[in-house]
């Protein structure tokens, strides 16, 4: 297939050679079907070309839908999925892929990811692998991987991610696990850039400063800060203003003080959840969803 272009907006190039859109849209938590769809819908239509959504979400029908409905080409936007821990494991995850496949009635995807490093994570590689070379997936990645994850993965396997989704933003801003990103060609994907809405971080004085000065949003300016340090970005929101709000953000440039003073907000605390812990890994590996 001829590499894709995403007219009038960055993109970032994967370790691969495939481009993916710099900004955007997440679905996670979207769990009412007909809100994420209208939502997608929404997104695609306001510019958006990335979609990222996962088999645990269980919203893929609607996000499916909503590129049918949106009047793009799907052969024009960019559609992430995950594979959930339950589907560990060579078999279960390329079955788990084709279910996949199903609920969004596509041929292919963009990017396929594994969502967390627990359970037979090795194997789920080795599936993404022959999907990948088989031309069903376009660029295969990580998510929630620590740093010792990635290099059992790399004494595992010569091909490495093209990204790992973690946790970041300003508040945790996981500098050394940038830093490996970086040093090994993975792009750092953050999930949560507006740190789920965190009030202290929204109503930061330093951060309502930028803001006024740009005649932009605090959100805008987190958006900003995390497209100029090289990040591939997803917000997202079921509120067709906010939608379009967290878009607009390709207008303005932040200064090299205003990006360390975004940096400077770094606690180094989490507000979810730690791959490391062996009772989130635990909690995890029990989940079990109709998916």
């Amino acid at each position: 297939m001829q590499k894709k272009t995403y007219t009038g907006q960055p993109v970032v190039t994967l370790n691969n050679g495939v481009d993916i859109p710099a900004l955007g849209f997440g679905v996670w938590q979207m769990e009412n079907l007909n809100e994420c769809e209208r939502a997608v819908v929404k997104a695609i239509q306001t510019g958006y070309r990335m979609i990222d959504t996962a088999a645990i979400y269980q919203n893929e029908t609607a996000v499916g839908q909503a590129v049918k409905d949106s009047g793009v080409s799907r052969d024009e936007l960019f559609i992430t999925s995950k594979v959930w821990v339950q589907d560990h494991g060579y078999e279960q995850t390329k079955k788990a892929f084709l279910k996949t496949l199903e609920r969004l009635q596509m041929s292919y995807l963009d990017m396929y990811l594994i969502h967390w490093p627990y359970g037979d994570f090795l194997g789920s590689w080795k599936a993404l692998e022959e999907l990948y070379t088989e031309g069903k997936i376009k660029a295969i990645g990580v998510c929630n991987f620590t740093v010792e994850k990635l290099e059992e993965l790399k004494a595992n396997t010569p091909v490495l991610p093209v990204i790992n989704q973690i946790e970041l933003h300003p508040v945790f801003q996981q500098k050394e696990l940038q830093v490996y990103n970086k040093e090994n060609n993975i792009i750092t994907q953050p999930w949560s850039p507006l740190g789920n809405g965190n009030a202290d971080l929204l109503n930061n004085s330093q951060l309502k400063s930028i803001a006024a000065k740009y005649n932009k949003t605090v959100a805008q300016v987190i958006l900003r800060w995390h497209l100029q340090e090289g990040f591939v970005v997803i917000p997202k929101s079921v509120t067709p203003s906010r939608i379009e709000e967290n878009f607009n953000v390709f207008d303005f440039e932040l200064g090299e003080e205003e990006m360390n003073a975004v940096r400077s907000l770094d606690t180094g605390k989490r507000l979810f959840f730690d791959p490391k812990d062996p009772e989130w890994e635990e909690k995890m590996l029990k989940v079990v969803a109709d998916i």
